[in-house]
């Protein structure tokens, strides 16, 4: 199984910026896309950020211009750098991953979705 552990999260003034950090763990074969999801207090949980092993990129209309999504193959480490964070901004952030623990998993699977146990940002207006 993989392991995803958010950090990064915390209080922050409107305009001001966050970097959310994602480690993987685990049984990793491989990762393909990875990404970012919120859920603001009363409300569905929406995609932020995406990114795929290759490094395409896909953002949320809300966060273009503002969310950077990075990751780090090598580590297996995700990122979202928030710059002008607004009030709305304010949820719990969690990571997802597409992976497979093996080549065997792989084969007879295809990729998983795992999920962190998320990270609050809160912004204050």
């Amino acid at each position: 199984q993989v392991q995803l552990v958010e950090s990064g999260g915390g209080l922050v003034q409107a305009g001001g910026s966050l970097r959310l950090s994602c480690a993987a763990s685990g049984s990793i074969f491989s990762i393909h896309t990875m990404g970012w999801y919120r859920q603001p207090p009363g409300k569905q949980r929406e995609l932020v950020a995406a990114i795929t092993s290759g490094g395409s990129t896909d953002y949320a209309d809300s966060v273009k211009g503002r969310f950077t999504i990075s990751r780090d193959n090598a580590k297996n480490m995700l990122y979202l750098e928030m710059n002008s964070l607004k009030y709305e901004d304010t949820a719990v952030y969690y990571c997802h991953a597409d992976a497979s623990g093996s080549n065997y998993d792989y084969l007879t699977a295809g990729y998983l979705e795992f999920w962190g146990q998320g990270t609050l940002v809160t912004v204050s207006s």
